[in-house]
C-alpha cells in the first residue's frame, strides 16, 4: 500500500452533520479498499486565495491514508459527485511510505 494525503474544503456555513456525513463517506471508500486513514487533521476555516463557487472561505481537513493505488480513482469519484466538497486534491506521499 502506498501513502496518499488527500485535502478538501466544504462550505464552512455547512451544519456539523453533513460535514460528519461527508468524512463517514470519505473513511468508508478508504476501508471498501482495504485502505487505512493514518490521521485526520481539521484545519478549520480559512480565507480562500481567490473566490470559488462564491464562497471567500473555505472549512478545511486533511486526511493522511494508506491506499491501494488501484483505490485512489474510486476515491476521487466519491468526491466530485459529493456535494458538499467544494475541491479537492489527492497526492501520493514517498516520505511516508
Amino acid at each position: 500500500m502506498k501513502a496518499y494525503e488527500l485535502l478538501f474544503f466544504v462550505n464552512p456555513a455547512l451544519d456539523p452533520e453533513t460535514r460528519l456525513a461527508v468524512m463517514k463517506r470519505i473513511d468508508t471508500t478508504i476501508a471498501e479498499g482495504n485502505g487505512k486513514v493514518d490521521n485526520v487533521d481539521e484545519w478549520g476555516k480559512r480565507k480562500l486565495a481567490y473566490e470559488i463557487n462564491g464562497l471567500t472561505e473555505g472549512d478545511y481537513t486533511l486526511i493522511n491514508f494508506h491506499a491501494d493505488p488501484t483505490q485512489i480513482a474510486e476515491l476521487d469519484r466519491v468526491l466530485r459527485i459529493t456535494d458538499a466538497v467544494e475541491r479537492h486534491m489527492i497526492v501520493r506521499r514517498d516520505d511516508k511510505e
